[in-house]
């Protein structure tokens, strides 16, 4: 499972710059048999935890579920499967990048609420509920996993250059951006060859992520040139400026996060993944603490019952069952999917101990951060306008590119790709 935040921002900037040419997918829209118990289940390698699948299929054993693992772009295969109602799956995944580009389809899929999702929706998150939901009210996903975002951070490098180590002090003393920023010159004046952040990319995300505005409003009018905007690029500069920036855009982040070049990382509880993966001989020395600024999230994705679903009852029943807290605790065992019920944060595979992270109870950061993160309406075209801001952003780094050209380029740029998209 690749869950690297590097080609999943890049996925998903790609994935979401076609969004406008192909959302619009075919199919009658007219329900299958309601007593069919054959049900086609369509969803990704990693996308969910094949043992609770599994599990399912003998849960629901007066009905069939044959599932697919689909390979390749998954959102192609989707759009292509959903022409007709002989190739549809009954149940889908849908990820994270791509629900907002669905939206606009909504009657292509149930209303989640018209089969019991307005009851369950209590023991989810409100705001990643309200990432699948139509402007007119239409739950068209209900919530896999989530991304919340923290500070990732080497105690034994902070130790050298006298910066706090526990978790709650550094989470105390680095709440700010600025403060994170000050203890990054701390860190690299201790120790030259090591950085506070590998690209200020990274830095953008996160605090795009703590906004309740992003760069399309609910108007469909391009508002990526706001200051809400300007704030977060100004932000993410400034670790370039105080030159604390290892400007690593390419694949030489492995051995960066394992050689010390990298102090800290910002990313989602999945990252955690990553470092582990990339660094395994660091195992201990990394801990974790809350985000600067506030909570943030990066990721997450969705299952859907399209229009053409044979059983819509019966095949949202199997989505609870697997997408309960109890499953949901096991998916992030099996597969790293950070759950959407928070009722799991209290269960024993989430509050026990991380050894990589010196035995750091992790959730203690993740879970208050997962409920803390702002609600936001994201457009159809609004990854594919923020591809520019990123590009430009890469132009600092590379070539040198004074930031405030690279500003005026990258809502130029913007403009013209929301021009594209339909947007006002």
């Amino acid at each position: 499972m690749d869950l690297s935040r590097r080609r999943f921002l890049q996925a998903a900037v790609l994935t979401a710059a076609t969004a406008g040419a192909t959302a619009a997918c075919g199919g009658s829209g007219a329900s299958g048999s309601k007593d069919s118990k054959n049900l086609k289940f369509w969803y990704w390698a990693g996308g969910l935890s094949d043992k609770v699948v599994a599990d399912a299929k003998k849960h629901f054993s007066d009905a069939t579920l044959k599932t697919s693992v689909v390979g390749g772009d998954f959102k192609t295969k989707l759009l292509t499967g959903l022409k007709s109602a002989a190739s549809a799956p009954d149940i889908t995944g849908i990820k994270g990048e791509d629900i907002a580009s669905f939206l606009p389809n909504a009657n292509r899929f149930i209303d989640l609420n018209t089969v019991g999702a307005d009851k369950l929706a209590p023991q989810y998150l409100s705001w990643k509920l309200k990432q699948a939901t139509s402007q007119d009210g239409k739950l068209i996903g209900f919530p896999i996993d989530i991304g919340p975002c923290a500070l990732y951070y080497r105690e034994d490098l902070f130790e050298k250059a006298g910066l706090p180590t526990d978790p709650a002090k550094v989470s105390a003393q680095l709440s700010t951006w600025d403060d994170y920023f000050d203890a990054g010159v701390e860190l690299h004046k201790a120790i030259p060859k090591t950085f506070l952040i590998n690209n200020i990319g990274a830095v953008f995300s996160m605090l795009i992520g703590q906004g309740t505005k992003r760069f399309i409003d609910e108007d469909n009018r391009f508002i990526g040139d706001q200051d809400h905007i300007r704030t977060a690029w100004t932000t993410a500069v400034k670790p370039y400026t105080l030159k604390i920036d290892a400007k690593i855009n390419d694949n030489t982040w492995n051995a960066a996060i394992g050689n010390g070049t990298l102090g800290t990382e910002l990313g989602a509880a999945w990252h955690a993944l990553d470092i582990s993966n990339a660094a395994p001989g660091t195992k201990g020395k990394w801990r974790v603490a809350s985000l600067p600024g506030g909570a943030s999230n990066l990721g997450g994705s969705f299952l859907a019952l399209p229009a053409t679903c044979a059983n819509p009852e019966l095949a949202f029943k199997v989505i609870t069952w697997i997408l309960s807290p109890e499953n949901q605790a096991r998916g992030f065992t099996d597969a790293a999917l950070f759950p959407t019920a928070p009722a799991a944060y209290k269960l024993p595979a989430l509050t026990g101990g991380d050894a990589f992270f010196g035995g750091q109870k992790t959730i203690e950061i993740f879970g208050p951060a997962a409920e803390k993160i702002p609600a936001a309406y994201e457009a159809p075209a609004d990854a594919a306008v923020s591809a520019a801001y990123f590009n430009e952003l890469t132009n600092i780094e590379a070539k040198g590119k004074k930031p405030e050209d690279a500003w005026q380029d990258a809502v130029s740029q913007a403009k013209q790709i929301a021009q594209r998209q339909g947007v006002k």
